[in-house]
């Protein structure tokens, strides 16, 4: 792995001050005001702050079209996703559509089977729907591309509502909508909702508000006695962290209402299972956990077995029946996690053939026969960490094409670089989407060295020498007075993630000690402020210099019932 340049946040002084002044602690203040914020409203989670429905294109005619739906016990199957987003949004839906009235034996679901269906609302799905008997399909976390899809749904007789985050299709540089009944969904034409990067899950949550509102204009609720919708922010804070969205103000809201609720016992039995079965505490509960301990573990059954396991897992309101759905996700975990630690040396020894100088070209293409569908963007992710390089790999499909998972470094949209490779040769993709960050692709098998060749064009012509460079953002150093226990508590009640990372900083050390442990992690006793505190360099085995910047985070050690601080070490210089 190169290593990266430790790069100082710009700090505002004037919004550290106003912060400062409104009652925010110091620190929190210097590290907010470095992540954008720029007003105390913004640093206000409660309920009320959110963004209203109404400025959600599409919330109100889908709230009055499912409101009539549920008055006339229509049908309702709703079309999920087999990601954690896909899987939450799929259960808020239900459980929020139940809440609201609709009766228990008119919801149904299905979701794709990733190696047999490929994503999104395709003909197949709605003729897998069909054996549901609905008169409404309800996607969640896609449908916004699936214009087939949509159009064989609508010849059915079937009313379609689409709800979905992800960026439109293009046709000649157009965007093309589904036919769908209502579309709602941030990245539409038209659309002027503030946060644009709503999760699935958080979408449909609106959705869900909007309608409550119309059934209670219509009298079915009153303030009094409507129901309590935020019953679901667990699972809008799981999904919306695990999909790696944005966390602006209005999604650090959700997730931190998630998080109160969790923290403070009320939660669904599956994430209780959940976070039982990933051996983490509830009442500590913390993005983190979403990120790195749940939402894996629902993924897992996307990528290797069958969605319907998670989304069960969050469905069912019996624990023993959680609990016991819980322990089989999380023996698909450690079944993934296996099946990407072998694909990865595989990879990575591929790695080597193509930079023998260690220098990697503009971007990775990779491909084996041997390598698993469901695991392919996890790998992508992986190379990407390593070498710093927009990564697609590519395995063979059930249907006699590649299927590619591609994750990009900031400076690099991946969907546009598709848009660009698909016009300079038409035909090599057989089907391509996503955003920026991370995209998906289907091509034929001999015409993968053809994308692997384009795919580098595009990155040669894009990126220049500052993008190619690894670079860590960090806080700089932290203040003796603040190395202590009730800081790294502090920290930990915050929301951080996408784009409102946690902290980092970094400090001049004077290194005592170092060794070896497990044959990979560098253990260090280091010098700092006068002080000899514990640090440790995870997967890194070469030994550093005697008087080195270290960037870290500070998290807390607990070994035997006791406690003590420990540097997570990042990079050093």
């Amino acid at each position: 792995m190169t290593s990266p340049k430790i790069t100082l946040r710009e700090v505002p002084p004037r919004t550290v001050w106003a912060l400062e002044q409104a009652g925010v602690h110091p620190l929190l203040a210097r590290l907010f005001a470095a992540r954008g914020v720029r007003s105390p409203d913004e640093l206000d989670d409660g309920l009320a702050r959110l963004l209203p429905p109404t400025e959600l294109l599409g919330t109100q005619v889908a709230a009055r079209f499912l409101a009539d739906a549920i008055a006339a016990n229509k049908r309702v199957c709703v079309v999920a996703d087999y990601d954690c987003d896909g899987a939450t949004a799929c259960t808020v839906a239900l459980r929020g559509l139940k809440l609201l009235g609709a009766r228990a034996d008119s919801l149904h679901y299905v979701v794709p089977d990733r190696a047999v269906h490929g994503y999104g609302l395709t003909p197949a799905i709605v003729d897998l729907a069909m054996q549901k008997k609905p008169d409404v399909l309800l996607t969640v976390d896609n449908g916004i591309a699936s214009l087939a899809g949509v159009a064989h749904a609508r010849a059915l007789g079937l009313a379609v509502v689409v709800t979905d985050h992800h960026l439109p299709a293009k046709e000649d540089d157009l965007i093309v909508l589904p036919d769908a009944t209502v579309i709602v969904n941030p990245n539409q034409p038209g659309c002027g909702f503030a946060s644009k990067n709503l999760a699935g899950v958080g979408v449909m949550f609106y959705v869900l508000l909007a309608l409550r509102t119309e059934l209670r204009e219509r009298g079915v609720f009153t303030p009094e006695n409507q129901p309590r919708l935020d019953t679901l922010l667990d699972l809008v804070a799981l999904g919306t962290v695990a999909d790696v969205v944005k966390l602006d103000a209005n999604n650090r809201r959700l997730v931190a209402q998630g998080l109160k609720r969790i923290r403070s016992g009320k939660m669904q039995p599956g994430v209780a299972a959940l976070f039982t079965a990933a051996g983490r505490d509830a009442k500590r509960a913390s993005g983190f956990d979403f990120g790195f301990a749940l939402g894996p573990r629902i993924n897992a059954a996307g990528r290797l077995s069958d969605m319907s396991l998670g989304i069960e897992c969050l469905l069912t309101d019996d624990p023993a029946r959680a609990s016991e759905l819980a322990q089989m996700l999380d023996g698909i975990n450690r079944e993934r996690r296996d099946v990407e630690s072998g694909m990865r040396e595989q990879a990575e020894a591929m790695l080597d053939t193509l930079m023998p100088e260690g220098d990697a070209p503009p971007a990775l293409a990779i491909y084996d026969p041997e390598f698993h569908e469901g695991v392919v963007g996890i790998v992508a992710s992986r190379l990407k960490d390593r070498v710093h390089r927009p990564t697609f790999v590519f395995a063979l499909g059930q249907d006699g094409f590649l299927k590619g998972s591609g994750r990009s470094i900031l400076g690099f949209h991946l969907r546009d670089a598709l848009d660009l490779v698909s016009k300079r040769h038409p035909g090599v993709l057989k089907k391509f989407g996503g955003h920026a960050m991370a995209a998906g692709c289907t091509l034929a098998e001999e015409d993968f060295d053809t994308f692997d060749t384009a795919f580098q064009q595009v990155a040669s012509e894009w990126l220049d020498a500052a993008t190619l460079s690894r670079t860590l953002m960090s806080d700089g150093p932290l203040p003796a007075q603040y190395f202590n226990l009730e800081t790294v508590r502090s920290l930990d009640a915050q929301v951080w993630g996408q784009a409102f990372e946690a902290p980092v900083f970094s400090d001049e050390v004077e290194v005592i000690s170092q060794r070896l442990v497990g044959e990979k992690h560098l253990k260090l006793a280091v010098r700092h402020a006068g002080a000899v505190r514990d640090a440790i360099w995870f997967g890194h085995s070469e030994p550093v210099g005697n008087r080195v910047t270290l960037a870290y985070q500070l998290r807390v050690d607990e070994y035997n019932g006791q406690q003590r601080l420990q540097m997570i070490v990042e990079a050093a210089r």
